[in-house]
């Protein structure tokens, strides 16, 4: 690697100050699980790294808010997160996801907020935190605001974030008694990058399926709801033939792209199978 400074603001103000917006070799650092990859790879070359370890220690909380919601400050790490007893009774599907999400040593290390803002569609958290509905707190020096984390993505690799605004919360609907999983198909370990994630929410009610919210990643160039499976299911019985046509719905409408992980064909079929599994094991929960 090429040499670099490595600066370490202590609030947020001093941390948006110091990046550039017009300098793309200067950027903020978290974890840095990943971007320490891109680094090594020589995919990104830095002049300048701006440390948000030691920042407000508030960005690293999370706390329950008085409507119920959960909202994690940017600097949790994953493994803070996975160990979290409100994560635990509020949000088991998170829990259940954070367990082979990367290894112990990388989820001690990347935190919550870096992990969204990378932008990899081969990542865990941002599909499951969209399918419940999450929003994204961002702040920048022309002031703070909030979208649906959904809207966070734009493309491979591709946010909507400027260069100096930096992620500093996810605030998470209370599930309620909504049905709620997440399945990844991995080729190799079951903590490997996934070739195909599946994420649905839904609420059941008198046995039949309402407003339900299906997220996919990995396969696609970004996080990407499945509105058209969506309303195959919605009004529906959670029966085999719904499922077959909801996961027909999602293969028509999904831009499926090969790589290293499967071949664009292989993940679709993929699709079709694990949809159908995903909304069976979220009612058998």
């Amino acid at each position: 690697m090429i040499p670099f400074d490595m600066v370490e603001p202590t609030s947020l103000k001093e941390a948006m100050a110091l990046l550039d917006p017009d300098d793309p070799t200067v950027r903020p650092v978290a974890g840095g699980t990943a971007l320490m990859l891109m680094m090594k790879a020589g995919v990104f070359q830095p002049s300048k790294l701006v440390s948000l370890q030691h920042i407000e220690p508030d960005y690293g909380r999370i706390t329950v808010t008085g409507s119920g919601e959960l909202r994690i400050g940017a600097m949790t790490t994953l493994s803070e997160l996975e160990q979290d007893a409100n994560v635990a009774t509020r949000l088991p599907m998170l829990k259940r996801a954070l367990r082979t999400l990367s290894n112990p040593r990388v989820r001690n290390v990347a935190c919550v907020g870096g992990a969204l803002a990378h932008g990899d569609p081969h990542m865990d958290l941002p599909p499951v935190l969209t399918a419940l509905g999450a929003r994204v707190a961002i702040s920048g020096p022309n002031g703070n605001r909030e979208l649906p984390l959904e809207k966070l993505y734009v493309g491979y690799y591709e946010t909507v974030l400027e260069k100096n605004e930096l992620i500093t919360a996810v605030t998470v609907p209370a599930l309620n008694a909504r049905k709620a999983t997440y399945m990844k198909v991995t080729s190799r370990s079951a903590d490997d990058w996934p070739a195909l994630g599946v994420a649905v929410v839904f609420a059941l009610a008198d046995g039949v399926v309402r407003d339900p919210v299906i997220v996919i990643s990995a396969a696609t160039e970004k996080v990407t709801r499945m509105t058209g499976a969506e309303k195959v299911l919605h009004g529906a019985a959670p029966e085999d033939a719904v499922l077959m046509r909801a996961g027909e719905a999602a293969v028509a409408e999904a831009s499926i792209l090969s790589d290293a992980h499967g071949s664009a064909p292989y993940k679709r079929e993929l699709l079709r199978v694990y949809l159908r599994r995903a909304v069976r094991q979220a009612v058998a929960q």
